[in-house]
């Protein structure tokens, strides 16, 4: 029988996102955004085989996966760790915004940091090279990114506040589409601005701060409601229903409204009830750290 290793690997929302000119290096965007880690989370398990190679199982979800790719860079390293199959309890909304792909791959190789034989060394420039979000997840939590979204700060939690998560009904986006779009409607911002945006962004992230309206915008929005109309519904949904601020989650095209204070996980849960007869997915999301 293997030995058996489980974790979460949690969803986040980007609090903000802004989008800055294309690096000339890479052909990616430059970005500013504040990832948040949420209690909606897949879940993963690693057993360890006898023999044969790494096996991926996540049920209802076809297609390539980055766990894969996660234990074939760990390979390709020099892991001699024993073949191992990961099976991934889907809960994060697929192609949604939430980086639950990238989630997973973070939660991957947290796992074999756990099984052994991992070099610490190995870890950032592996996840930097799986995606922009993954190096975020390698710690859930509060997070600046910058770069392209692979350069990480950690960062303490900000003020008391619930999330009310509403998945779009049945809908995905290619976040490549999503760039794409951004591009033709000339969404990203100059540098100079961005850099206003990052030392306003920065000023503002102390420990226990709420987060003003000026701060919490996603440049992409206007991109992925161009491809996806409901997404304007559902962001209208959530402050009629009492979101202080409701805002895509990264490419989207999951939405996410937010409520600070001592009582705002009742008020959320309220919202979501209210919300569910339109959207069956809304539900609650605390945030959540390592």
């Amino acid at each position: 029988m293997g030995l058996t290793l489980r974790a979460c690997a949690p969803g986040k929302v980007n609090l903000c996102l802004f989008l800055g000119p294309v690096r000339p290096q890479d052909g990616r965007h430059r970005l500013v955004t504040l990832f948040e880690s949420v209690s909606l989370a897949d879940e993963l398990s690693l057993r360890t085989l006898e023999d044969g190679g790494d096996e991926v199982h996540c049920p209802g979800v076809a297609g390539e996966n980055l766990v894969s790719a996660a234990l074939a860079g760990l390979r390709a390293r020099g892991w001699e760790a024993p073949p191992v199959s990961v099976e991934i309890k889907k809960r994060v909304p697929v192609a949604a915004g939430m980086g639950g792909g990238s989630a997973d791959a973070a939660a991957a190789l947290r796992l074999a940091v756990e099984l052994g034989g991992v070099d610490p060394d190995w870890l950032a420039p592996l996840a930097a090279s799986l995606g922009a979000d993954v190096p975020s997840q390698l710690q859930p939590g509060l997070a600046l990114g910058t770069g392209a979204g692979e350069v990480v700060q950690r960062l303490r939690p900000l003020a008391e506040h619930t999330l009310a998560i509403v998945p779009a009904n049945g809908a995905g986006l290619s976040t490549a589409a999503v760039y794409r779009q951004a591009d033709r409607l000339s969404l990203a911002r100059p540098e100079s601005q961005l850099a206003e945006r990052e030392a306003a962004l920065r000023a503002a992230l102390a420990p226990g701060a709420r987060l003003s309206a000026e701060l919490m915008v996603n440049d992409l929005q206007a991109a992925a409601c161009a491809l996806c109309p409901q997404i304007d519904e559902a962001l209208r949904a959530l402050r009629a229903a009492g979101a202080e601020h409701a805002i895509l989650c990264g490419s989207g095209p999951t939405c996410a409204g937010i409520w600070w204070g001592a009582d705002a996980r009742r008020r959320a849960q309220a919202a979501a009830a209210r919300l569910r007869g339109r959207w069956p997915g809304a539900t609650v999301a605390q945030p959540v750290g390592a």
